[in-house]
């Protein structure tokens, strides 16, 4: 997602420093809030975290109501808003983290960032896999009720060009595959976009939606829906 920051905000600091796979990847901290930077591009912070719990929310709420202990695979641990709302709603079974970056896993587990998620990954419910989701999805023969997808900033606009793949043909394809009949695909984006929404029902999703989450300047972030209706 864009930096959003204000002039007037505190200049950042740099927490730790990894050089890994995909490249370089930073945390900062500014204020009282923390930051990750892939490749010297901002990708998230936690100054608001509305539309990564809109992402679960509105998953769940698209399940059927009647569906026992619903799973869930959630595309990057960020932050760690999405899997801290995950991990609060009671109704969910079995959540699971795909996150490729380890060093983003261990702030999570023994970092700065354990103070966000640390409930969360004490849930027995909860385990973190650390992988990359695109091959996950390829690869794996699991099946899930929702995938939460919050992939660098979505399909219009990556940071990293081998996750333009999640959002083709092949990678819905997969998307599809992974899901139970009547599961849910949501995914991320910091800006709508008309053009995957398209593409969404060309793959062969059904209810195809987006919600919005206003924000004070420039276009909304928002969670693109879609569901496996065969």
């Amino acid at each position: 997602m864009p930096d959003t920051h204000r002039s007037d905000a505190p200049a950042p600091v740099t927490l730790d420093r990894r050089e890994g796979p995909y490249g370089e990847v930073v945390l900062r901290g500014r204020g009282e809030d923390f930051e990750i930077i892939a490749n010297g591009c901002f990708l998230m912070d936690t100054s608001d975290g509305r539309s990564e719990r809109l992402l679960i929310d509105a998953a769940l709420a698209a399940l059927p109501a009647d569906r026992p202990d619903p799973s869930v695979l959630i595309g990057g641990l960020g932050v760690g808003f999405s899997l801290a709302r995950a991990a609060a709603e009671p109704r969910w079974g079995r959540i699971v983290v795909a996150e490729r970056e380890q060093a983003i896993v261990d702030w999570h587990l023994e970092g700065p960032l354990a103070s966000l998620s640390g409930t969360a990954l004490a849930d027995p419910r909860t385990s973190i896999l650390t992988a990359d989701l695109v091959a996950h999805l390829h690869t794996t023969t699991e099946r899930y009720d929702a995938l939460c997808l919050d992939i660098d900033n979505g399909p219009d606009w990556t940071v990293t060009e081998d996750n333009t793949s999640l959002y083709s043909p092949a990678g819905l394809a997969d998307c599809m595959e992974r899901l139970t009949p009547g599961g849910v695909l949501a995914v991320w984006s910091a800006q709508p976009s008309a053009d995957f929404e398209q593409a969404l029902r060309n793959a062969g999703f059904g209810g195809v939606r987006t919600e919005e989450v206003s924000v004070a300047r420039g276009v909304p972030d928002v969670v693109h829906l879609a569901l496996r209706t065969r």
